[in-house]
């Protein structure tokens, strides 16, 4: 059988990940790139959170396999033009005046990682960071991000090498669903910088006290990740995770690799 071109995407080890789960489908996703409904396959199929080490990142791989499309111009009533860099790439488009954030990322940018959960700013599923600071995308309007600097889900990771924080959300399997996972993340991420510029919390002992930096307790990662919503219930695994990348390797991890390797 004549052997079909490579995407020019996807690595060798992602190639053999999915040929072993999914044969059927691999002319499709060597010749047009993974979709979200190959994700959803393989998750039907494997029924586990292992996938995500398996595959090597699924959110970074489908966001390299659909690269974000150049924006014709539209005419749209109420319309503005906007500029500004999300992750890392500059975009130039016209929005609705009243289009939030989150729309603009999911219908215009086609960068679905960010959730559209209650859409009210009660569940944190549409974190993402601007300038550096972690906002609920829902209740941004796209307006207010004029020349500004926005971090997504799918803008975490380098090629194949994911965050630290996504690769300790797997280590201590911090998601179940995954619903709310991307803006688990997002302001996790956010957090560290918080935690390392001395901002103070609702529980912080003394909030005249200036100091260098925040030494995160389990109180105190619980009262700031309290706005982002997991229904699956996984916050033990969270607060672990977010332990072991603010720095105490004392963290036990929950679960192991089929292979037995940590």
């Amino acid at each position: 059988m004549e052997e079909l071109p490579k995407f020019p995407d996807l690595t060798e080890a992602e190639r053999k990940a999915l040929e072993e789960l999914m044969p059927d489908d691999m002319s499709e996703i060597i010749t047009s790139g993974i979709k979200r409904r190959h994700f959803l396959k393989l998750f039907a199929m494997t029924g586990t959170s292992l996938l995500a080490t398996h595959i090597l990142g699924i959110e970074q791989l489908i966001a390299r396999s659909v690269p974000v499309p150049q924006q014709v111009p539209v005419l749209i009533e109420n319309g503005i033009n906007i500029s500004f860099r999300v992750n890392g790439s500059d975009q130039k488009l016209m929005v609705d005046s009243r289009m939030t954030l989150l729309d603009t990322l999911r219908e215009r940018l086609d960068l679905t990682g960010s959730k559209k959960g209650c859409d009210h700013g009660q569940c944190g599923a549409c974190t993402v960071i601007v300038d550096g600071r972690r906002v609920l995308s829902c209740l941004t309007l796209a307006a207010t991000c004029e020349d500004r600097e926005v971090t997504t889900i799918e803008g975490l990771a380098v090629g194949n090498k994911l965050h630290p924080m996504q690769t300790s959300f797997i280590k201590h399997d911090g998601f179940q669903c995954g619903y709310c996972t991307p803006g688990q993340i997002c302001s996790a991420v956010a957090l560290m910088d918080e935690a390392k510029n001395g901002e103070a919390s609702y529980v912080t002992a003394n909030v005249r006290r200036k100091s260098g930096s925040v030494k995160l307790s389990d109180e105190e990662i619980r009262e700031r990740m309290s706005g982002n919503i997991c229904r699956c219930g996984a916050y033990p695994n969270i607060v672990n995770a977010i332990r072991e990348v603010h720095g105490d390797k004392a963290v036990a991890q929950v679960w192991q690799f089929a292979d037995g390797t940590n």
